[in-house]
This record gives C-alpha cells, sequence and structure tokens, in this order.
C-alpha cells in the first residue's frame, strides 16, 4: 500500500491521521470541502497550512460528489474514512444535513469503489453506536440494553428492570447497539456499509470505534466538536463551561494522537479486516471533573462549571471503553497521559482565538425542546 485517501482529511482528526502516515512512509491525499462549522474563516480550496502537511496532495471536494471522489481515489491503495457532520446534539434538529453526509455520502464512496476497488478502508465510527455503555447487575448479571427513563427518585442513573442500581463498566465490541440520536444512526450506517460493500467486492474493510477525542487542533469555535475544546472555548472566554445534568456522567478520553497511530495501524495489521475495535484510553472520568481539571490547566481556578440540571436528547450516561481486543488482536493501547496532555492542551488553546458558541448552540436546542 503506498496512497492512502483520507476523506474529511483536512479535520482535527484527519490532519493528525495524514502526520502519522506520512511518518510511516505513506502517500497522502485529502478530500475534504473545507465546511465554514469546522474550518472557519477558511477559504474554500485553501487547506489550513498549520494543521495540514504541506505533503498533502488536498482537493476540494464533497464526499457526496461522486466526479470528485473518483477523482480522488485514482491511484489510492487505501481509504480512511473520515468524511462525517458530527455532534449528537446538531443531529436531532439538522437531520437532512447529517444523513445527507454521514450515509448518502458514505454510499458515494462505495459506489466508487466498487469501480476503483483499494485494498483496505478504515471508517471512523464511534462510540455513540452503543447509546449507553454497559451495566453490571447487582447480582452480577450484565445489562447491555439499557435505556434511561426518568425515574421517581429523581436519579440522572439508569435502573434495572426492578429498579434496582446499575453499576457502569467498561463497554465491550460485543454490546448490542442502541442508537439514540441521529449522528449514531449515520455512524453504524458507515460502519455496516463499509463491513459489508468490503466484503462483497474483495476489498478489506475496518471499523475504529472512536470514543471522546481531544488534543490540539479541534475546532475551538464549533460548539458541536468534542466537549474539551467546547469548555477550552468557554474558558478561554472567561466564560462558565456548560455541564448537562449533574456533571457525573463518565467518558473515555483519548489523545488525537492515539487516534491516529490506531488508523495507522489499522490500515496495515494482518489482523484487523473485517473486524470493529473500541479506540479509546480504558479510563474514565466524570464530565463535571474534566472541566475543573482543564480550568486548572488553563489557569482559571476563578471559574467553575454551570451545573445546568438539564439534559439532551440522545444524550446517554455513562459509556466507557474496554480495550481489550484492540490490544489483543493489534497490539494497540494509548501511551498519551491525560494529565501531561491537558496542560498541552492548554498551552495550545492559549494561543488561539475562539468565537464561544456554546451558548448559542444551547439555545438552539431549547427552542427545539431537544433539552429537558
Amino acid at each position: 500500500m503506498n496512497t492512502v485517501l483520507i476523506t474529511g482529511g483536512a479535520g482535527f482528526i484527519g490532519c493528525h491521521v495524514a502526520r502519522a502516515l506520512l511518518d510511516r512512509g505513506y502517500a497522502v491525499r485529502v478530500l475534504d470541502p473545507l465546511i465554514e462549522q469546522v474550518h472557519a474563516g477558511t477559504s474554500p480550496g485553501r487547506p489550513l497550512p498549520q494543521r495540514l502537511p504541506p505533503e498533502v496532495e488536498f482537493i476540494d471536494g464533497d464526499v457526496r460528489d461522486a466526479t470528485a471522489v473518483a477523482s480522488a481515489l485514482k491511484g489510492a491503495d487505501g481509504v480512511v474514512h473520515l468524511a462525517a457532520e458530527v455532534g449528537v446534539g446538531q443531529s436531532m434538529y439538522a437531520i437532512d444535513r447529517y444523513v445527507s453526509v454521514n450515509d448518502y455520502g458514505t454510499a458515494v464512496l462505495f459506489q466508487q469503489l466498487t469501480q476503483n476497488p483499494v485494498e483496505r478502508v478504515v471508517v471512523a465510527s464511534s462510540m455513540s453506536i452503543y447509546g449507553e455503555g454497559l451495566y453490571r447487575r447487582a447480582d452480577d448479571t450484565f445489562a447491555d440494553e439499557v435505556v434511561r427513563t426518568a425515574s421517581v427518585s429523581g436519579s440522572w442513573d439508569p435502573l434495572d428492570e426492578r429498579g434496582g442500581a446499575l453499576i457502569p463498566v467498561p463497554t465491550p465490541e460485543w454490546k448490542r447497539p442502541a442508537l439514540t440520536s441521529v449522528y449514531a444512526l449515520g455512524k453504524y450506517v458507515q460502519e455496516r456499509l463499509t463491513l459489508t460493500v468490503c466484503g462483497a467486492y474483495g476489498m478489506q474493510g475496518v471499523a475504529l470505534r472512536l470514543f471522546n477525542v481531544y488534543g490540539p487542533g479541534q475546532a475551538l469555535s464549533n460548539p458541536y466538536t468534542g466537549v474539551l475544546a467546547i469548555f477550552a472555548s468557554r474558558l478561554l472566554n472567561g466564560r462558565r463551561p456548560l455541564v448537562f445534568e449533574d456533571g457525573e456522567q463518565r467518558r473515555d478520553f483519548v489523545h488525537v494522537s492515539d487516534v491516529a497511530r490506531a488508523f495507522a495501524i489499522a490500515l496495515e495489521h494482518p489482523a484487523a479486516p473485517g473486524n470493529v475495535y473500541n479506540v479509546g484510553s480504558g479510563e474514565h472520568r466524570t464530565i463535571a471533573e474534566v472541566a475543573q481539571l482543564l480550568a486548572r490547566a488553563m489557569g482559571r481556578l476563578d471559574i467553575t462549571p454551570e451545573i445546568t440540571g438539564k439534559a439532551r436528547s440522545g444524550d446517554i450516561r455513562h459509556c466507557f471503553a474496554d480495550i481489550s481486543k484492540a490490544e489483543r488482536e493489534l497490539g494497540f493501547r494509548a501511551r498519551q497521559d491525560f494529565g501531561a496532555d491537558l496542560a498541552e492542551l492548554a498551552e495550545w488553546v492559549a494561543q488561539q482565538e475562539a468565537v464561544d458558541r456554546a451558548e448559542e448552540a444551547r439555545l438552539e436546542l431549547e427552542a427545539r425542546g431537544l433539552v429537558a
């Protein structure tokens, strides 16, 4: 494999994947339309020089454009499919846009791949497809189809069938999907199209279920990007991070450099084809704790999180990764240290300018009845 096409490759994760592949000797081509929400202030057709390595061949194009996709695939040996609209909350009201890019865009890509097949396709799936993560009941049996409903006690945590407490545990790949948002539906479609079409046409397909990715380079002015970038934008503008529910929901945060390495391994490892893998750190933290740690790293101890006491439609309570399959089959394990990485992120954020749109996004959701 010599040339790899990265769809959506000018974005946060794509730029890091491009660097990782260049370091391994690949020629890298990127197809990206540079949408305003992600690349604010960027002229169409001109990638951000500080983010996208200059050695990359850049094509200004949309994954829904069959002609652009066909051109980008010429001479490619592998594909990393990152092109997607990203945002659980926004997906619940920008439904046609999310389905168009994530579902139809992936269909266009694979239609072209039937005529210009490559050796391997690695798609960015998401932990969102799990819905709630895996839980353990008091009798030590697993509950893998948990759906939250309002409880008499007013607790944010889900309960078992008899109203008993559930303990969140690491979520493995065998946990059945519970698609609670339009974004999750689209990611599951991308994953299944990859594995289904690749198998039918003699290509190798791999899906990586990414957990909460963070690190330098995230779009700070995009209110639907990763939670750490949203918090950083608020803090940079002297405002309190907005934390939904009670802030005790738990997530797994994985550094973008580890994610980029996971994509490189998935492109190369002989055990990867036909499989899905969690890509997380194997650690979990509450959202309120993360907001406080980031404020400390940014030197803003005077700013405390605003706990909204409200939930967004499509959100889940707890989900963090069981990473044993990727470690066992691919030899992959996240290496980065969360504390040190927050310091790195804070240093990068301090050099940026960000338009804080988090309140605007919350009001948009509330106006549509998607926050309660």
